[in-house]
């Protein structure tokens, strides 16, 4: 453990950050899910709707500096693909 109090306050604010970007990507990882399931169900309806909802959340990630822009890219580029390839 770090001995001086600065150091103390960046472990602190680092374990936070690190939490909260855990969490953002564990809802972007849901919202692929979510995505990939209307598409295996044949739905595509629903997986219209997930798609913009997951690009939603993918993008405000992305703006929030938990992923790098080209990697939003990647992500939103593959699910709408996917949809659109849909039968």
């Amino acid at each position: 453990m770090a001995n001086i109090k600065s150091a103390k306050k960046r472990i602190l604010v680092n374990r936070a950050k690190a939490d909260r970007n855990k969490a953002v990507r564990s809802g972007v990882k849901t919202a692929i899910k979510k995505v990939y399931a209307a598409i295996a169900a044949g739905d595509k309806a629903a997986a219209t709707a997930e798609l913009s909802a997951a690009t939603k959340v993918i993008e405000k990630a992305g703006s929030k500096g938990v992923y790098h822009k080209n990697n939003v890219a990647h992500k939103v580029s593959r699910i709408a693909k996917a949809v659109n390839e849909m039968a």
